[in-house]
């Protein structure tokens, strides 16, 4: 069985992690603000961060200031 080079496996591994990041916080922020449709839509599509990435800027209207704040401080709660 041929096994991938290792910068793909590595270049998987990032969009994963990238489109894990993005769900996360776009499920999160529909939770917060109470909209269900959107939390089921955003849960089940897998859209690359796509669908994620819209909901938060566009629908959300979260600044990119905001959204730099809430992953940093996510992130120092995981640490």
């Amino acid at each position: 069985m041929n096994q991938l080079p290792w910068s793909v496996n590595v270049a998987i591994l990032i969009v994963f992690l990238w489109s894990i990041a993005w769900k996360i916080y776009a499920v999160w922020t529909a939770s917060k603000r109470d909209q269900k449709k959107w939390f089921i839509v955003l849960l089940i599509l897998n859209t690359a961060s796509i669908l994620e990435i819209i909901y938060i800027f566009k629908i959300a209207k979260k600044s990119m200031k905001e959204v730099k704040a809430d992953f940093r401080k996510g992130w120092s709660l995981i640490r």
